[in-house]
């Protein structure tokens, strides 16, 4: 499957923070949209870095309470993980094995146009692991083949 395609079922599209928020309102944002992951952008269009959960937790590891106020510049993530709409399902898999990541931005170009994470690629995995097993029982059972 290319990941374009799962970006297209999901729903095309990222949330956005900029550079200048406290890290803190970064989180309620988290928690409001149960995600775990955002682009930080200072205009639509522009891409400067992503700030995941992950980055969040090592600043408070690192920086302590202080870290609550710390602004989004000061602890994203510039070394991004990113793909193609073009690549296929295992290509995104190496590249979060590889980078030890759960988020990879998928691009369209120059544009981001979505993102992909560890659970949409189980989500599709077991998707896709039940139309087999669904397919064989139709196989033994002689039935939907030709």
């Amino acid at each position: 499957m290319f990941v374009g395609e799962i970006v297209k079922n999901k729903g095309v599209g990222v949330i956005a923070v900029t550079p200048d928020q406290p890290m803190v309102e970064v989180l309620r944002l988290f928690r409001d949209n149960n995600i775990g992951f955002v682009v930080v952008s200072q205009s639509a269009g522009e891409f400067l870095g992503t700030l995941s959960e992950r980055d969040c937790c090592n600043a408070m590891a690192e920086y302590g309470a202080e870290a609550a106020l710390m602004r989004v510049a000061d602890i994203m993530n510039r070394s991004v993980a990113s793909c193609s709409t073009e690549d296929l399902l295992p290509f995104v898999m190496a590249i979060m094995t590889q980078r030890r990541t759960r988020h990879v931005l998928v691009m369209e170009g120059e544009d981001v146009v979505g993102v992909v994470s560890i659970g949409d690629v189980v989500k599709h995995r077991l998707d896709e692991a039940q139309r087999t097993e669904q397919d064989l029982h139709d196989y033994i059972r002689g039935t939907h083949y030709h």
